[in-house]
């Protein structure tokens, strides 16, 4: 069967990510997973932040480039935190499934994001090391699940090493930011309903470029 030629154009658009949560939960493991498909048994704890990207398809026309920020955990680094998630456009905020404590770590982190961080920022729960559930399990998905319902966030449980929810998890938090002035910004402020697969007139001679 011949492929599907590749869509035309498409439109990019960057969007700022941050992740939180306490040290160890995980999150450079899931970014790792998420960017590159890999998982490693024994990651060093982060120093400062790490910056990865990835570009999330949301339709045949439009894709994100999410610049993703990864956090150090440790204590010494939390006043470091306000420089990622400042102009952030979403956070994912990841606990470890296994351990109680990393779940309350997580929501002072979402109140500090709801008080400080940009308004209308999307947040994402994130409950990490699902692949230990039933061994280790110390938070009950539905007392998570109940309180993000409560904050208003996305919910997932996740495994960075099976990689379950990882994609659906980054594809969700991309599909739920609000694109629409950035489109028509990336599309030269085209009016809604436009024919993207029409050639654009050329500029008015003596204007400005309107790039």
């Amino acid at each position: 069967m011949a492929s599907n030629p590749a869509p035309k154009n498409v439109v990019t658009v960057n969007q700022k990510l941050v992740l939180l949560g306490d040290s160890a939960v995980g999150k450079s493991s899931l970014v790792l997973r998420f960017v590159k498909d890999q998982f490693d048994d024994y990651r060093e704890s982060t120093i400062g932040a790490a910056f990865l990207t990835q570009t999330v398809p949301i339709d045949d026309s439009t894709s994100v480039k999410l610049e993703i920020w990864d956090t150090a955990g440790q204590e010494r680094y939390k006043s470091l935190a306000p420089m990622y998630y400042r102009n952030a456009n979403c956070a994912i905020v990841v606990y470890d499934i296994t351990q109680a404590s990393s779940l309350e770590k997580a929501k002072s982190w979402i109140k500090e994001l709801q008080r400080q961080a940009p308004e209308g920022i999307i947040i994402a729960l994130a409950g990490n090391k699902l692949d230990l559930a039933q061994e280790r399990r110390a938070v009950e998905k539905s007392d998570a699940e109940a309180y993000a319902a409560e904050a208003n966030l996305l919910f997932f449980e996740t495994s960075a090493k099976t990689a379950e929810n990882v994609n659906e998890l980054f594809t969700t938090i991309s599909k739920k930011l609000p694109l629409e002035d950035k489109l028509n910004q990336a599309r030269g402020n085209a009016p809604r309903g436009v024919n993207l697969s029409e050639s654009w007139p050329n500029p008015p001679s003596g204007g400005t470029c309107a790039c």
